[in-house]
């Protein structure tokens, strides 16, 4: 066994393996790898005298063999009490106590908390190495499992992870690590555990710094933006995180080109049919290794600046392949071996989504394959990538093997310095920087490019009277303004170095070539203006001197007069005439020339006598992209840094601003700002209010997270005061503190005017907007430096007057609005809000606005930003100091508000969970609750006017209540925050209450707010989230020390609650019956308890209002019904009901009470049976014996006809999904008996419409028939059939009467032609306690299939119930196998006994009819046990043969409703010798006649082997024994004269023997006529031994002899 595990282990824990053989268990190797490091924490009774000083696990198993000695397994916990003469110790584990040597286990200091019968030990050390301990753990169990179950994949990916984690902790542990290692050893442990978690459906663990967080030292709000040491979602203020894909070329395995290659990537976007990203090129030689040697192992790119919406769109990774070499590849003559083209080669993808998942869970580089498509046709390589991808395979060719370009992928989260620090293996390695077109989303100041992407698209040429098309070379230059060849300025991809000259790839014979080329012209700034592109084409010939002939060029300039540059767009190039000779030495010839039509339209007059002539047929298309943080193709943007040009202009140019793009502004943001204050500087009064807008624009403007980093360049009004505190403070120390009042005055009036200023209505002034907009977003600014002046009291007071001058209105304007309260949050984190007393003076004013926006439904994201900093602030302060104060103020203006928030917003959430900032609301709800105190809540209850407002707000909490446990606020892992959400919800219960039974009760009672608080308790009680029996013991054991079982809290305030009611219980009869019987079922003792009492109430009072309890009693049944069926319930509620018999023996309606819990209790266990059945991989013959014995008790006992019904359709799903057609049909016709031929309108129910009766019966009766044909049983479809006809023609209904006519008519053929087997029948018992109760010491009679014998029945049996043991006698079993704790199964064959022996008796009834009435409508089978009684006669055995006849009576016939049915009673008879010889000569003459009738009235045709092996069989028997022995048995004197009461039989034996050999000779006279002349010596054999038969009897006793035939 451990030989077959071993190469699960890893290989730095095979010691671990040797020493774990001697655990016996694949368990205890999994559990001893996992508990071999110190557990975390663990809470253990110990006795009061125990005194707790150590922590000690358990390093070597110890047997405990000696006097009291304690026994100890690898990787438990002990308890050290004492120390013992140096060499042992004494300690405890759980309540065990005892000695045990000294070096089994390792010592450790650790801390005791709540000291007593349920301490808490945690060793001291690092809290992460605790989790990974207790992590590993609690993932052993799960692991070994994973294995069970064979999820190999996941069970590989977690044993790699845990023995990273293993390595880590170790790592930890060693001491030796610096502070950043260690913090990045704690990010990489905290990656792995979320991992794993995730993978394994275990809870996700909120973290702060790497650390679990405890829920009880920071707010709601906090914990709920905590996803495992990540935020959830952020501001509007937080900077989104880029992505970065490391890409890695590790080998091109498919590389038999035999030329060099060059290997381009890129990312595409297959949505907007366009790449994305630069191209990471790879230069590789022939023999497929990179062309610069020092590029081995360093052929690597990071594809940087991916945004979250870049990583959800359709991206593919694109590798082209572009080989250089000869024109074509396998054909040498074409071209000479020394002229090299570039040559398209061959194509791969892989989609992103693909392996998107893989690469973000793993934390390093994983391979992937990708297979090079070649192009069928070149004219489509432009566009093979598309074709691959939506597997257009006729215009591609697939490789002939799965290799390919193999390469590994990994995904990076972060800024680039971030992830350079993160990650210097890959910087080391040279990795190629390849960055996006065009601009990230966050752009960085100094981040400083000037990049014109030029894409080389598709050109149109004559073909200059040549017979083929041309192979078209493209060259292009960057020129300088004097002609210069700029040198370096081109780039075909990063990872290669720039060149001077680019030279394109040649398509093979066309003029209409389409490249799709994007090229990168990184060219300085100070060369761009006067810069022009050349392109120049030539024809590749491929002769013999495969010369490249120039033909033709086209040029355009970079910039365009105005100083704009090229823009980003397509460009139609006119192409000029040239040829081979030609120079371009004076590039002047060409650049006064138009280069497109824009160009042409502004040149109109040409001269037609130029050197170059352009070709109209001929025309180059190129598109560009320019990105440039000192080049713009803006012209209000150019305008303004060149406004000195046109000073005029100033006013117009200042008011376009407005209008230039965000990008473009960042972009040039410094010269921006220069230019705007040169202009300020030039005219103050004239160009001051344009520039200020203009500087308030650009304010706004770089509140986009995509400006994060540039806000930072303002805080002018920041500065200033910086400037005025520090002059201050200079000042008086200088003179002592002069002019302080002065001072104080000035600042006063400086807030005066603020508050002034942010007073008016700006509604009408753009201006004033803009003005304001300016001192609220500068004004939390100067908080701190008013602190080095004023005290905390003084600022705060200027804060509170400054924001309470704005308008309480929230329609002031939407962009002031979110101003306004973007102020407040600012105000809010400053640390200003954190001193407890100036948090008392601005919280009003901050409350106010807050409350006036949430109950106008406006700005609602800012809000509870707001909020949540709110309460996390007074969080962190009431673990210091009181905060009573403080949270009467937000419970003042807060709770209704959130209440009606949360309302509206779950309103509209009912179809779609909550989105983060909605969320919030809810935490901040909970965090307000959570700070209420006693004191609190007896303020809010008495602040209430009436009780009608009191009512409203008990139903809105309610219902948020409930609707927080019925939406998805939460995800499915975050247990932490489940949890706490319903231990705040059961604690503001407890408060609430109280008022709710003081003042809703007896005259007062109001229905609505009761039910409401009901359904909330049972909902709270009923939350998956709360069941500890799910989850492991360990966890059950935290859940329980840190909340108790909150169901059981619940529990009792329910039934408290319900005993305040009184006289009004009757209100919640039967409506909380079904509710109330939910709690019931969930699996804890206490809560049960708890419940029973209420439906004894329930019962008691209906019987005092009605003098019965009919209502509880029908409820009662419909709703266990309901609520079994969706999985609730345990074994243990099976005795549930017995502590309500004890209070209703006290009644006086004790009868009818007990009878209906007998009932309830009886329907519970066929129900809980039905469950169990039903969900789980059980057979379908268990589930439908179990479903045909609940719906017999719903007919029989309970008589519930709906729920009968719904049991009927049911039952018929499982036989038709069994092919059970017949038992279908039969099953069907239990309804179709309960419907009569009326027209009563019935109502839609199940699958039927809302229908007549008589339409729904006839249904029916179609669809019984239908069965019943399937199922090959016409017999008993022929009565329906009749039925149906009946109605038809008494209704003239002659079209439908035809149609089940002929039906009728074709089921008799069906009967007379088809071939039908006789099955087979077993009986069954089903012994031992451990069956089902359905099945349990019962026994039954089931019809086997089609050609099911019994060995095959026997062991379909025992794979029903592979736990039972085959019982090898026929005799009834003992009591203890009846009252057994196993399951014993006795099967035997059965013969059935017809019903219809007149019709088997009838000779003219061929035998097909008769085969039916033998094997159906049968209810009593047959089972015979020889046995000698007496001596046993040695000459002849049937003197002493009795037969012991066991007949069993059903329930019901078979075939029914189910293929097997319950014996009803059993008839034990004995057989005489006499008797069962007469039995045996009976059956085997009829056996004879039925044969022989067959063949004469030729019922079988041509092969007569089954006459002459009958014939055989008899005559045979008969001559060596037979027939004579039962004469010389029974016809000697000495029986006769000792058996005087035999006479009778023994001449019904005589008659039947004289009956048998006259058969015989009519069968060999049928016989004779059909035998085959091959066949006539058996015939003559035969007609021998038949004679030879004769004889023989006569001899033996001679006055019995036969008269002839």
């Amino acid at each position: 066994m451990y030989g077959e595990h071993k190469e699960l282990l890893p290989d730095e824990s095979q010691k671990l393996f040797t020493l774990a053989k001697s655990f016996h268990s694949f368990h205890s190797v999994l559990c001893f790898i996992s508990n071999a490091f110190s557990p975390n924490s663990f809470s253990t009774p110990l006795t009061s005298f125990s005194f707790v000083f150590s922590l000690s696990p358990v390093v070597c198993s110890f047997r405990g063999s000696v006097s009291h000695g304690l026994t100890l397994e690898l990787g438990e916990t002990v308890h050290i009490l004492e120390k013992c003469e140096g060499k042992s110790f004494s300690g405890s584990i759980v309540k065990l106590n005892g000695i045990f040597p000294a070096g089994y286990i390792h010592l450790k200091k650790a801390v005791v908390t709540n000291r007593g019968q349920y301490e808490t030990v945690v060793p001291l050390e690092d809290p992460i190495i605790t989790e990974v301990t207790s992590t590993l753990q609690e993932w052993s169990v799960l692991w070994k499992q994973l294995y069970v179950k064979h999820k190999v994949d996941l069970f590989y990916k977690l044993r790699h992870v845990m023995n990273e984690l293993i390595d880590l902790r170790r790592q930890l542990l060693s001491g030796h690590l610096t502070q950043d290692q260690v913090r990045e050893v704690k990010r990489h442990i905290t990656v792995r555990l979320d991992w794993g978690n995730e993978h394994l459906g275990l809870d996700l663990v909120p973290r702060k710094e790497f650390e679990m967080v405890d829920a009880d030292q920071i707010s709601v709000s906090d914990l709920y933006k905590m996803d495992g040491g990540r935020q959830r979602h952020g501001d509007s203020c937080r900077m989104p995180v880029p992505h970065h894909l490391f890409v890695n070329l590790k080998s091109f395995t498919y590389n038999t080109i035999g030329e060099d290659t060059d290997i381009f990537f890129s990312l595409y976007d297959l949505r907007e049919g366009k790449q994305i990203s630069e191209k990471f090129m790879v230069k590789l030689n022939k023999n497929g290794g990179p062309k610069n040697p020092e590029k081995v192992d360093r052929l690597c790119a990071l594809f940087t600046d991916l945004s979250n919406k870049d990583m959800k769109r359709d991206l593919y990774i694109v590798s082209q392949v572009i080989r250089t070499g000869r024109m074509l590849l396998n054909d040498s003559k074409k071209g000479p071996p020394h002229v090299q083209y570039r040559r398209p080669y061959g194509c791969a993808v892989l989609a992103m989504s693909d392996v998107l998942q893989t690469i973000s869970e793993l934390k390093e580089e994983k391979d992937f394959v990708l297979k090079v498509y070649t192009c069928n046709n070149e004219n489509e390589w432009y566009q093979i990538h598309e074709n691959i991808i939506r597997k257009s395979s006729t215009k591609y060719t697939a490789p002939s093997t799965n290799y390919g370009l193999i390469i590994s992928l990994q995904l990076l989260r972060g800024d680039m310095e971030q992830v350079r620090k993160e990650n210097p293996i890959i910087f080391n390695r040279g990795v190629a920087i390849t960055r996006k077109l065009g601009f990230p989303d966050v752009i960085m100041p100094g981040d400083i490019r000037n990049d014109l992407y030029l894409t080389l698209e598709r050109g149109d040429f004559e073909r200059g009277g040549k017979s083929v098309q041309k192979n078209i070379e493209v060259t292009m230059y960057v020129l300088y303004a004097d002609g210069e060849i700029l040198k370096e300025c081109i780039s075909l991809g990063s990872g290669e170095h720039n060149i001077s000259e680019y030279r394109s790839f040649v398509l093979y014979h066309n003029n209409s070539p389409r490249w799709s080329e994007v090229i990168k012209l990184p060219i300085p700034i100070d060369r761009f203006r006067g810069s022009h592109l050349r392109f120049e084409f030539r024809h590749c010939s491929t002769k013999d001197k495969g010369e490249k002939k120039l033909f033709g060029f086209a040029f355009t300039p970079l910039m365009r007069e105005d100083g704009t540059t090229l823009s980003d767009e397509s460009h139609e190039l006119y192409v000029y005439k040239c040829d081979e000779n030609t120079t371009f030495s004076n590039h002047a010839l060409y650049l006064g020339l138009p280069c497109c039509k824009d160009d042409f339209n502004g040149c109109p007059n040409i001269p037609s006598s130029l050197i170059f002539q352009r070709s109209t047929k001929e025309t180059l298309w190129i598109s560009t992209q320019l990105s440039s943080t000192k080049l713009t193709q803006n012209v209000d943007l150019l305008a303004l840094l060149k406004w000195k040009a046109h000073p005029e202009r100033v006013m117009d140019i200042l008011g376009r601003l407005r209008h230039v793009c965000g990008e473009e502004i960042v972009k040039f943001l410094q010269d921006i700002l220069d230019t705007l204050f040169s202009i300020l500087d030039d005219n103050t009064d004239k160009y001051g209010p344009l520039v200020f807008q203009s500087l308030v624009f650009i304010i706004n403007l770089l509140r986009d997270s995509k400006f994060y980093h540039f806000r930072v360049r303002f805080s002018a009004l920041e500065y200033l005061f910086k400037f005025i505190i520090q002059s201050r403070i200079l000042y008086s120390r200088a003179t002592c503190g002069m002019e302080e009042d002065q001072f104080r005055a000035s600042i006063q009036e400086l807030f005066q005017s603020i508050r002034f200023v942010l007073s008016l209505d700006s509604r009408s002034s753009e201006t004033l907007i803009f003005t304001q907009a300016a001192l609220l977003n500068s004004f939390p600014a100067i908080f701190d430096e008013l602190l080095q002046m004023f005290t905390v009291q003084e600022v705060a007071e200027f804060v509170r007057g400054t924001l309470g001058s704005m308008p309480s209105t929230v329609h002031i304007g939407q962009s002031m609005d979110v101003v306004k309260l973007q102020s407040i949050a600012r105000t809010v984190d400053s640390r200003l809000f954190s001193f407890p007393e100036s948090r008392r003076i601005l919280l009003p004013v901050v409350l106010h606005h807050i409350h006036l926006h949430l109950r106008q439904q406006k700005e609602l994201l800012i809000c509870s930003g707001i909020l949540s900093s709110i309460f996390s602030i007074i969080k962190s302060s009431s673990l210091e100091s009181s905060v009573q104060e403080e949270v009467e103020m937000m419970v003042e203006s807060l709770l209704d508000v959130l209440l009606q928030t949360l309302l509206a917003i779950m309103s509209k959430s009912q179809t779609c969970p909550l989105s983060d900032w909605q969320g919030e609301y809810v935490s901040c709800l909970l965090s307000l609750l959570r700070q209420m105190s006693d004191i609190h809540f007896q303020h809010l209850l008495d602040n209430f006017q009436s009780k009608e407002e009191l009512k409203e707000f008990l139903l809105k909490i309610f219902c948020v209540f409930r609707n927080l446990m019925k939406l998805s606020i939460f995800p499915r892992d975050w247990n932490v925050m489940r949890l706490l959400t319903s231990n705040i919800i059961v604690s503001t219960t407890q408060y609430l209450s109280p008022a709710l039974h003081k003042s809703f009760t007896d005259a007062d009672f109001d229905f609505k707010v009761w039910n409401s608080y009901f359904s909330l308790a049972v909902l709270f009680i009923n939350q998956p989230s709360l069941q500890l029996e799910t989850l492991t013991p360990a966890k059950r054991k935290k859940v329980f020390d840190k909340y108790g079982d909150m169901r059981v809290m619940m529990a009792y305030e329910l039934f408290s609650m319900w005993q305040n009611l009184g006289e009004n219980k009757i209100h919640f009869i039967p409506g909380m019956i079904g509710p109330f019987l939910g709690v019931t079922l969930v699996p804890q003792i206490e809560v049960r308890n708890i419940m029973i009492p209420i439906f004894h109430d329930m019962m008691d009072w209906e019987q005092r209002k009605n003098g019965n309890f009919k209502q509880v009693e029908a409820e009662l049944i419909d709703k266990l019904d309901s609520l079994v069926s969706e999985g609730k319930g345990d074994e243990n509620y099976r005795e549930l009901f017995s502590f309500l018999l004890e209070k209703i023996e006290q009644e006086t309606w004790r009868e009818t009470g007990v009878s209906f819990v007998t009932s309830v209790t009886r329907l519970m266990e066929r129900l809980l049976d039905y469950r169990d059945c039903m969900k789980g991989d059980e057979t379908e013959n268990k589930k439908i014996g179990c479903t045909v014995n609940l719906l017999n008790f719903y007919k029989s006992e309970i008589n519930k006809e709906e729920m009968y019904i719904r049991y009927i359709h049911k039952l018929c799903e499982m036989h038709l999904q069994a092919e059970n057609y017949t038992e279908a049909a039969f099953t069907l016709l239990l309804y179709w008996e309960l419907l009569h031929w009326e027209e009563r309108p019935l109502r839609e129910f199940l699958h039927y419409p809302a229908q007549s009766e008589w339409h729904r019966k006839e249904g029916l009766c179609r669809k019984v028939i239908h069965y019943f044909n399937k199922g090959k049983c016409w017999e008993y479809g022929i009565p329906l059939c009749r039925e149906l006809a009946f109605q038809y023609e008494s209704l003239y209904d002659y079209q439908s009467l035809s149609w089940i006519r002929k039906m009728e008519a074709a089921y008799y053929d069906n009967i007379m032609e088809q071939q039908r087997l006789e099955p087979e029948f077993f009986r069954v018992g089903f012994y031992g306690r451990k069956f089902p109760f359905f099945l349990r010491n019962k026994e039954f009679v089931c019809r086997g299939h089609d050609y099911e014998r019994l060995e095959a029945f026997q062991q379909r049996m025992l794979g029903e119930f592979p736990q039972a043991i085959a019982m090898q006698h026929p005799n009834q079993p003992d009591e203890g196998i009846l009252q057994g704790d196993a399951q014993y199964l006795q099967i035997y064959a059965v013969t059935p006994v017809s019903e219809n022996m007149e019709v088997l008796q009838m000779d003219r009834v061929p035998d097909r009819i008769k085969s039916f009435y033998r094997v159906n409508n049968v209810r009593r089978f047959r089972y015979d046990r020889p046995f000698h009684k007496g001596p046993k006669d040695k000459d002849n055995e049937f003197k002493s043969l009795w037969i012991e006849r066991t007949t069993l009576i059903l329930t019901h016939p078979l075939p029914g409703i189910s293929r097997w049915f319950e014996v009803d009673k059993r008839e034990l008879v004995e057989v005489s010798p006499l008797e069962n010889a007469i039995y045996v000569v009976e059956n085997k003459n009829q056996e004879l006649r039925t044969l022989i009738s067959q063949y004469q009235h030729k019922q079988l045709h041509g092969n007569i082997n089954l006459l002459s092996m009958c014939l055989n069989g008899v005559i045979d028997a008969a001559v060596n024994g037979g027939i004579a022995r039962y004469q010389e048995a029974f016809f000697d004197k000495e029986y006769i004269s000792s058996h005087p009461e035999d006479t009778e039989k023994i001449t019904q034996l005589k008659d039947l023997m004289q009956e048998q050999v006259h058969v015989l000779g009519v069968g060999l006279v049928v016989h004779e006529k059909l035998v085959h002349p091959e066949m006539r010596p058996l015939h003559k054999k035969l007609i021998d031994q038949f004679q030879m038969m004769r004889s023989s009897l006569c001899h033996v006793r001679p006055h019995i002899c036969f008269s002839g035939i």
